[in-house]
């Protein structure tokens, strides 16, 4: 049986934080999707962590992290987190599938040259490689894992990258062009790094499903970002959507059996595209000093996120392409300093009420229609007892809950691991 967790809006929902709680109860838990361009933070009895390839079940001993082929895999960043997880006394355990591809450094290179070439009109990468990469991946010229080990059959392989690499880096950006002897080493070096952990994690995961174990399927970024279904072009290059979980991971899709949607109780977005409900100046810099763990600022580039108000829209849009059956809200703890929560209930577009979340064409024009809410002017992080909390802020939960027509069995209420309140089908377990 397994367990998707995704993202409702554009990321930075929590769902590195619910992966950590739920995976206290599971056996595996599988990063299907994304690489190391954003981030999960998790806060525990360990520290506080920023993961960035790792499954955020790596803090439970007795599971089994899976980095699954959907996933772009960047080695050397790979080896960075696990040795600052060792430093810090952890040791996950950790199998990476053969048939995930490797992140190159060109990718990198080309990423940042890009960027720097669009000016005003860039993506707001984070210049982390993922595009190049998956360009690369479906274009059938990348490196699986397990090629890493066969390295003397690959020279044509190797030749054939560097000729559909080499004109765009000298044609268009100016650069040197790639040596196939450099890229061999480069593979080579990448191989011994991850050869400890390489394994065929599709006959993991399906013997694991005979045996009736428990899979937590992890997704990056969130409905928003999907390439398909989200605000294109200002998306990912990767599907974060539940659906895709069982490409990413390698396991059927009547697998799924729950899908866990992360919704936010405000909206935070990184990088460039529409953001009907954001908010700027003083008023921006509040929400955002006291949203998360150490405010609203990137787990990879530290940079501040944009902020603005609950887009009940895009959070109804994206829970119905998660195919939610159940809501982990997070962050209502950040608004008890409102007199008044604000939330963005419909769009206005070209002079008429819109409560559908439309296409990117429309959105550069909406402007948010603002119903205001009664604030609960009072400090409730690290609460544990539904009952016990202020009135305004159990009605704010049941107004999301009712208009996205979805349960919230999980309430965070701070960014600790038993930072919860269990409502529902959760608390009766």
């Amino acid at each position: 049986m397994a367990t998707a967790i995704v993202g409702a809006n554009w990321g930075d929902e929590g769902k590195g934080k619910m992966t950590d709680l739920l995976a206290r109860d599971a056996d595996i838990v599988v990063r299907f999707q994304g690489g190391a361009n954003a981030g999960h933070t998790i806060v525990n009895d360990k520290g506080r962590f920023a993961l960035h390839l790792l499954p955020s079940g790596c803090f439970n001993p007795d599971v089994l992290n899976v980095i699954g082929p959907g996933v772009a895999l960047d080695v050397r960043a790979l080896e960075k987190e696990l040795r600052g997880l060792h430093d810090s006394g952890v040791e996950p355990r950790l199998a990476v599938s053969w048939r995930a591809q490797v992140l190159l450094d060109v990718h990198k290179r080309l990423d940042a040259l890009e960027e720097a070439r669009l000016g005003k009109a860039s993506f707001g990468s984070t210049r982390s490689g993922i595009a190049p990469f998956y360009a690369d991946k479906f274009s059938k010229i990348g490196f699986q894992v397990c090629e890493l080990f066969h390295l003397d059959a690959m020279r044509d392989r190797i030749a054939l990258f560097c000729d559909r690499k080499n004109p765009l880096l000298t044609g268009i950006y100016g650069q040197p062009p790639l040596d196939p002897a450099a890229v061999r080493e480069e593979l080579a070096q990448l191989a011994e790094i991850v050869r400890p952990y390489a394994a065929d994690t599709n006959q993991i995961l399906h013997e694991a499903i005979r045996d009736g174990k428990r899979i937590l399927l992890e997704g990056q970024l969130g409905t928003l970002k999907d390439p398909d279904h989200g605000i294109y072009p200002m998306v990912t290059s990767s599907s974060p959507l539940a659906g895709y979980a069982s490409i990413g991971a390698g396991i059927p899709p009547y697998e799924i059996k729950d899908v866990v949607t992360v919704v936010k109780a405000y909206s935070s977005a990184v990088g460039a595209g529409p953001f009907v409900s954001e908010i700027f100046g003083d008023e921006a810099e509040e929400l955002r000093r006291r949203g998360g763990d150490k405010g609203e600022y990137g787990a990879t580039t530290g940079r501040p996120r944009r902020v603005g108000w609950f887009d009940l829209p895009a959070t109804r849009y994206g829970c119905e392409m998660q195919g939610a059956t159940e809501i982990a809200l997070t962050l209502v703890d950040a608004l008890g300093y409102l007199d008044e929560v604000p939330v963005c209930v419909a769009y206005e577009i070209d002079g008429r009420r819109v409560d559908r979340f439309p296409p990117s064409p429309w959105l550069a024009s909406a402007k948010p229609i603002i119903e205001k809410f009664p604030g609960w002017k009072c400090a409730i992080r690290g609460a544990r007892d539904w009952n016990a909390l202020p009135e305004a802020a159990r009605n704010y939960v049941l107004w999301i809950e009712e208009h996205l027509g979805v349960p919230v069995t999980f309430f965070s209420t701070g960014p600790g691991r038993d930072d919860v309140i269990l409502r529902g089908k959760r608390a009766a377990k």
